[in-house]
C-alpha cells in the first residue's frame, strides 16, 4: 500500500505530517511520560517543553517475513570438517580486554526512543481531560460586537459623508479629460489667428472663421460643469466582527498573616496552574485578581503573586469587592463569571456567616462557577464548615483542600475536571 502526500500547501517544516502522525499512534505512551514528568517537576517550570522516553520495542514497524517451517536443506560451500546431522557446539566466550562482565539475559538490548515534545505540545497532553465545568451560557458564550471603520469611497451616501477633497480631485481630472483636447484646439487657434492679423485685415474672412472656431471653444470648455454629480465621493465605512470576551475568571487570594510563605506559594503555584489553564484554552477570557486581608484590593498579575501582606483577614471585603466589580463591569446577563478563592480558612467567626449568606444570597446566583480551596494541613478551619452548607442551596459550588503542595494537581483536575454530558 502507498501513502501519497501533499505537501505542496505546508510550510518549510516538512515533517509535520509524519509528527502529527506520531503523536496520534503513541498517544497514550507519550501522555504516560507527561504524567511521569508533571509529578518531577515545579509548576513554575509547566509550560515547558519535555523529553519523553519511549521503550524502542514500542516503535518498532511491524513487518511480514516467512516462516521457519517445513522441510528446508542448505549446502554450505568449503565445508571439509562436518556432515550432515552432526551436532555444533556453542562456541566459548571471545578473549576481548574488556574489564566489565557480561549480562546474565540472552537478549539483546536497545536504548530507548527520545522524543522531543514542544511546549504547546506538553500543554495540550496535560490539559487535555481539563475544561472549565458547567459551561451553561445563559447567552452565547462569546458574543460578537461590531466596530466601524473605514473602507475606501463610495460613489452613494449622505451629504455628511461626502469626502470633499476626494471630490474635488476626481472633479478636476474630468475636466481635464473632457476639456483637454478644446483646450489644446483653442491654444492652436489663437496662435493661428495672431499669426494670420500680421499679414490680413482683421474683416478678412479667415480671420473671421478663427475667431467663430475661437468662441465655439470657449464656449465648449465654459459648459464643463466645475463639479458633477458623477464626481461625488462618499467615506465609505463598514461594520466588521469585533471580538469581545464574555468570560471573566476572579482569582481571589488571603494574603494576611495567618498565611505563611509556604502557604502563599502553594496558592501562587494554584492560581498560575489555574492561569496558563485559561489562557491555553479559553483566548476570549478575562482574568481579575483580588487579594485581601483586613480589606481586599483589585491588583494587576504582579503585585498579586508578589507583593507581601500581614495583619488579620476578613474574608468578606473580598467577596464585596467581588461583588461591586461584577454589578459594575461584568453583569450576569452578557458576562460568564467564575471565581477561585485559595485561604487557609481561617477568619473571623461572624465575618464567615456572613460570607456564607453574602455567597448564597447575592453572589452565587450571577456566577456560572465558584470553587474554594482550602490550604492547610491540620483541621480545616470555621470558614470551610460555613461554605460547607452552600452546596445544598447551589450546585455550581465547589470545594477541596490542599494539604500539601503535592495535592495541588489532584485537586485542580477534580476542581475542573470534564463533566458529563
Amino acid at each position: 500500500m502507498a501513502y501519497l502526500i501533499d505537501r505542496r500547501l505546508q510550510s518549510r517544516n516538512k515533517s509535520a505530517v509524519n509528527r502529527e502522525r506520531f503523536l496520534r499512534r503513541y498517544k497514550g505512551q507519550i501522555k504516560e511520560a507527561v504524567e511521569r514528568a508533571i509529578k518531577g517537576r515545579s509548576i513554575t517550570d509547566i509550560a515547558n517543553g519535555e523529553k519523553v522516553s519511549i521503550p524502542a520495542k514500542d516503535v518498532n514497524e511491524p513487518s511480514f517475513g516467512h516462516a521457519r517451517g517445513g522441510v528446508w536443506e542448505s549446502v554450505s560451500p568449503g565445508n571439509k570438517d562436518y556432515l550432515k546431522g552432526d551436532k555444533i557446539q556453542r562456541p566459548k566466550g571471545g578473549s576481548g580486554s574488556g574489564k566489565g562482565k557480561a549480562g546474565n539475559s540472552d537478549e539483546t538490548t536497545q536504548d530507548d526512543f527520545v522524543f522531543e515534545l514542544s511546549r504547546e505540545e506538553f500543554m495540550n497532553y496535560f490539559f487535555e481531560d481539563l475544561e472549565l465545568p458547567n459551561m451553561i451560557k445563559t447567552q452565547l458564550a462569546s458574543t460578537t460586537e461590531f466596530k466601524s471603520q473605514r473602507a475606501g469611497y463610495t460613489m452613494s451616501g449622505t451629504p455628511a459623508n461626502i469626502h470633499v477633497l476626494r471630490s474635488l480631485r476626481g472633479a478636476l481630472g474630468r475636466r481635464i479629460a473632457v476639456g483637454g483636447p478644446s483646450g489644446k484646439r483653442l491654444r492652436q487657434a489663437q496662435q493661428e489667428l495672431d499669426q494670420l492679423l500680421l499679414i490680413v485685415p482683421e474683416d478678412d474672412t479667415a480671420v473671421r472663421k478663427l475667431r467663430r472656431e475661437i468662441d465655439q471653444l470657449k464656449a465648449r470648455i465654459a459648459a464643463i460643469p466645475f463639479i458633477d454629480p458623477f464626481d461625488l465621493r462618499y467615506s465609505n465605512r463598514v461594520k466588521v466582527p469585533k471580538p469581545s470576551s464574555q468570560a471573566v475568571m476572579f482569582c481571589i487570594m488571603d494574603v494576611s498573616g495567618s498565611m505563611d510563605q509556604q502557604k502563599k506559594e502553594t496558592a501562587k503555584r494554584f492560581f498560575i496552574l489555574l492561569y496558563l489553564f485559561l489562557v491555553r484554552a479559553y483566548d476570549k477570557i478575562e482574568v481579575v485578581f483580588i487579594r485581601h486581608h483586613t480589606a481586599a484590593a483589585e491588583v494587576d498579575e504582579n503585585e498579586f503573586f508578589n507583593s507581601r501582606e500581614s495583619g488579620g483577614t476578613v474574608v468578606s471585603s473580598a467577596l464585596h469587592l467581588l461583588n461591586k466589580i461584577v454589578h459594575e463591569r461584568y453583569p450576569s446577563g452578557d458576562w460568564n463569571v467564575y471565581v477561585a478563592q485559595a485561604s487557609d480558612g481561617d477568619n473571623w467567626d461572624k465575618d464567615s456567616v456572613s460570607c456564607r449568606q453574602l455567597l448564597i444570597n447575592t453572589i452565587l446566583p450571577a456566577v456560572q462557577y465558584y470553587a474554594y480551596v482550602e490550604i492547610t494541613d491540620g483541621e480545616p478551619q470555621n470558614l470551610w464548615h460555613e461554605y460547607a452548607q452552600i452546596p445544598d442551596h447551589h450546585a455550581h459550588f465547589a470545594m477541596q483542600k490542599i494539604e500539601a503542595p503535592a495535592d495541588i494537581y489532584p485537586v485542580f483536575r477534580e476542581l475542573f475536571k470534564k463533566q458529563p454530558k
